[in-house]
């Protein structure tokens, strides 16, 4: 054991000495945030004489499995590795940032529906949940965008690739199932992934968003579609949750009001403990993406600014527009940016850059005969409060989802405007968060399910819990 620590201290001095002020930085950051965490009142034996940054240096150097195997020769290292901080500190050192690890095993750990009462992170073992996330073998994630779709493994850092929605894929005029079937078949052979090996999650566009009787068996139809391609490929197990669920888990909550600016329309989404309150909803038509894409297209041809194609005013967008704080004002400011977009050259824009935003707020600029997003998100909000569904708070937080919801400026107008149409018993404590992940907010819900130490657990449907479902729904009918 001495001579272990002896060759593991002499490797640290090398690391300190030759990586200088710059990693004792790091090393200090590390350990002032481990001092934040729960403590441990047990003694560590031998290693209590050794300063805990080091420790955690030899820790980092030695990784987690010679740490638990250690353990099995040593009494000094057992009583380390059941340290409830050895554990905590190699979660923080993992991908996926530890606060969102710490809210997907306290309030998701027990899978759907979501606990009310979240589980203590205190009482669980880190050990035992670090030993489970590791065993997650991960899945495949597919994120069905109203626009296009985004896919990729769940142990990556981000989606591997981008493809036409589901929706759209292939001849449209092909039966649904068809259609189902070849796109996963080729997302698949994209992902090089046997479909057999692992589960997947899918994330379902807001389409057929109302709790009419039809809106509902469309969207049953869909779901059941999507279980029964997957199956059929034999998948081994499946989870299929709408987009904006997933978008508030990725902004580590449960309840909210998810604002998900569509491809052709802008749904506003309350949800309470993880489950969509359809009849306090609201959806606008016609107000999404496209139409800020077509708005700015016309701006551009009326003051003679020649593009080459629709992607070339979708990148102008994306990259120079803004929402203004306040519209009034701004239209008497000098206004100009610029952007070289490739084999098209320089193109520079004035009023454009706010006046395309400006379209959210006042759609009839465009032509738009329907309410502005924050009369949609204030109608939705009265609709919570008169409901009484619980404590007012829940509402309250509201979570932008979609690429243009990334559009600068729009969080902090969209909670000014909150402000001013809402009496303050409703008003008070509103927060408009931006997307947390970007236009890839859903995929790293997904992702936060996928890694979870109980996956695939309650999230997921097999094949024969699909069948079994299927067979009891036709003997009710």
């Amino acid at each position: 054991m001495a001579m272990l620590l002896r060759k593991v201290w002499e490797s640290v001095s090398n690391i300190t000495c030759s990586t200088g002020e710059s990693s004792s930085r790091k090393t200090r950051t590390g350990y002032s945030s481990l001092l934040l965490l729960p403590s441990s009142s047990s003694s560590l034996g031998v290693f209590d004489h050794l300063p805990y940054d080091i420790l955690m240096q030899i820790v980092r150097l030695i990784g987690p499995k010679e740490a638990a195997r250690m353990s099995l020769v040593s009494k000094s290292w057992r009583s380390f590795v059941f340290d409830d901080r050895l554990w905590i500190y190699f979660l923080q050192h993992q991908i996926e940032p530890w606060d969102s690890t710490f809210f997907a095993e306290t309030m998701l750990r027990s899978g759907y529906p979501i606990q009310t009462f979240p589980t203590n992170m205190t009482e669980l073992s880190y050990m035992h949940i670090y030993g489970k996330r590791a065993q997650v073998s991960g899945s495949v994630i597919i994120d069905g965008g109203s626009g296009y779709c985004k896919y990729g493994w769940s142990k990556y850092a981000a989606p591997s690739g981008k493809s036409a929605t589901f929706l759209e894929f292939g001849n449209i005029e092909s039966p649904l199932y068809s259609r189902m079937r070849h796109f996963f078949t080729t997302i698949y052979s994209r992902m090089q992934v046997k479909p057999y090996t692992q589960p997947i999650v899918v994330s379902l566009p807001l389409c057929h968003y109302d709790d009419t009787e039809n809106a509902k068996a469309s969207r049953r139809q869909l779901k059941e579609c999507i279980y029964q391609v997957l199956f059929d490929m034999n998948v081994p197990a499946v989870c299929a949750m709408n987009q904006a669920t997933l978008a508030l888990y990725a902004a580590r909550r449960t309840s909210g009001i998810v604002v998900n600016i569509g491809f052709q329309a802008t749904s506003i989404v309350p949800i309470l403990n993880g489950k969509v309150m359809r009849k306090v909803g609201v959806e606008v038509i016609g107000l999404g993406a496209l139409k800020l894409t077509g708005f700015l297209r016309s701006q551009l041809q009326q003051n003679n600014i020649n593009f080459e194609s629709l992607y070339t005013v979708r990148t102008l967008k994306e990259n120079l527009c803004y929402v203004a704080a306040d519209y009034e004002t701004e239209k008497f400011k000098e206004t100009q940016a610029s952007m070289e977009v490739s084999g098209e050259g320089l193109f520079i824009l004035g009023k454009e850059c706010f006046q395309t935003g400006e379209i959210l707020f006042q759609p009839r600029m465009a032509g738009v005969q329907t309410m502005g997003l924050d009369q949609a998100v204030a109608l939705c909000m009265d609709h919570c409060y008169d409901a009484e569904l619980g404590d007012d708070s829940w509402f309250k937080t509201v979570i932008l989802a979609g690429g243009t919801a990334c559009i600068p400026g729009l969080a902090e107008r969209l909670e000014k405007e909150l402000h001013e149409l809402l009496p303050a018993p409703i008003s008070n404590g509103i927060r408009v968060i931006p997307p947390p992940n970007g236009a890839d907010t859903a995929w790293f819900g997904a992702k936060l399910i996928s890694n979870v130490s109980s996956f695939p657990g309650s999230w997921c449907m097999t094949k024969k819990q699909f069948r079994r479902k299927n067979r009891l729904n036709t003997n009710f009918f």
